[in-house]
């Protein structure tokens, strides 16, 4: 695989997408090649079945590899699923010289101070993400750096997820002949995907309507505020279909993607949808009113729920007010009348987000459906994380390239800066060095 090219994997309920990607000349991302395969064994965002989820990521693979005529050795791999929780966190660290400047080895001994919370057996942290510093007792302190005090303190945003299913994506990858090159959650993938930095700024929802799940990032101030992952997608309304029309599971999904509207006033009592029985059985008629009915049920149900965790990050306060409303994206965003439904429920503010915000210009239509979000945000990342180690490794190099230089008594020598390395890499580590021990 050429060293410019990065693959994101997307390992979803319904479908597993392998993009492969690199810059152009522009700084846009090109999409070379995609892949997808139907997902067995995956259940709510979590593996379930080890093998049939290793044959659906390799058939994905091969299918990218072909169209892009290039092969996959390492990916980037979307973390998501009903074990994903968040939390709100302070902590502080007391400096033993406060006439010396903040630095990033004190914001990084805070950070790991938080990695030692004790979490619920089995569970742990992917994710602390600060928000806002205190230094001595002054609030409201976006960088600290360079700053003098005491007392560093700070609230955090700390994401929780169950070891045992992050380590299960790492054995799949892993069993499938592959890398694993990063880690990222799956809805700030699809956040960076599809939302734009003024967005980010001005307070903004990101709603990502999946197959098993419904994952949530709130951003604010360019920062993540709040993130969260609703156990239900858009599978359950397939199955309601089923169940309400006593159909079968394929039919009851074309007939939602075909005829299916979050809103009942829109379907007119008399327009039916005829739908062929099952071996030589009669024909069955579903009214599009009906249908609409039970999706709408399903669907405000899942709105409602999305919308009491935008509340609980406590958006009808002034201060916290979200301007740029709800952007919905995944498979599910494309249900008609659904962002009409949305405005309806929340008050707030809804576009679909495709994720186009990245992707060269002359980019295939399919490849920008908001049911690439995520795949395309993997990619965006693969390749931010490359560039990241260029830059290490540049550094580096010109750290061990450098003469000594003799230093008189009073000069000052500026420690060299360090790359922020980021939580996903430290976490990533993790689960390839436990992965390299259980073999």
């Amino acid at each position: 695989m050429e060293q410019n090219l990065a693959v994101g994997l997307d390992i979803g309920t319904t479908k597993i997408v392998a993009m492969i990607g690199k810059k152009n000349e522009y700084g846009k991302v090109e999409i070379l090649g995609i892949g997808k395969s139907k997902s067995l064994g995956v259940h709510r965002g979590v593996v379930n079945n080890i093998t049939q989820t290793i044959q659906s990521i390799q058939l994905a693979i091969q299918e990218a590899e072909a169209a892009a005529a290039t092969k996959i050795e390492s990916v980037t791999v979307g973390i998501a699923g009903q074990h994903i929780r968040s939390l709100q966190h302070s902590d502080y660290i007391t400096r033993p010289d406060s006439d010396t400047v903040i630095d990033e080895e004190d914001i990084e001994r805070l950070i790991n101070q938080v990695h030692k919370l004790v979490m619920l057996p089995g569970e742990e942290i992917i994710h602390v993400l600060p928000q806002e510093y205190k230094i001595d007792g002054q609030a409201e302190i976006k960088e600290p750096i360079g700053m003098y005090g005491g007392r560093l303190e700070a609230n955090f945003h700390v994401v929780v997820g169950q070891v045992s299913s992050i380590r299960n994506v790492g054995r799949c990858v892993k069993s499938a002949g592959l890398e694993l090159e990063g880690i990222t959650l799956g809805p700030l993938a699809s956040a960076n995907a599809v939302l734009s930095q003024e967005e980010k700024e001005a307070g903004v929802a990101l709603i990502d309507i999946g197959g098993g799940t419904t994952d949530l990032a709130i951003f604010r101030d360019g920062i993540i505020r709040h993130t969260a992952v609703i156990p239900f997608g858009g599978n359950v309304i397939t199955e309601d279909i089923k169940e309400g029309c006593s159909i079968i599971e394929k039919q009851a999904e074309l007939l939602k993607i075909k005829f299916g509207s979050a809103w009942p006033g829109e379907n007119k009592d008399n327009e039916i949808v005829s739908i062929p029985g099952l071996r030589g059985r009669e024909p069955k008629e579903i009214t599009l009113k009906n249908l609409s009915k039970i999706i709408h049920a399903r669907v405000v149900e899942i709105v409602e729920q999305v919308y009491v965790e935008i509340k609980n990050y406590g958006h009808e306060e002034q201060k916290k007010k979200l301007i740029a409303g709800i952007v919905l994206t995944g498979g599910g965003s494309q249900l008609k009348h659904l962002k009409q439904l949305v405005e309806y429920i929340t008050g707030m503010d809804t576009r679909v987000g495709y994720p186009n915000e990245h992707l060269a210009g002359d980019s295939d239509d399919a490849i920008t459906s908001p049911l690439f979000a995520t795949a395309v945000g993997l990619v965006m990342d693969g390749l931010k994380r490359q560039e990241r180690v260029k830059a290490e490794a540049v550094e580096e190099e010109i750290a061990v390239g450098e003469p000594e230089v003799e230093i008189e008594e009073e000069q000052v020598v500026e420690p060299p800066k360090k790359q922020k390395r980021s939580f996903l890499d430290a976490l990533t580590e993790r689960v390839k060095d436990f992965l390299d021990n259980a073999e």
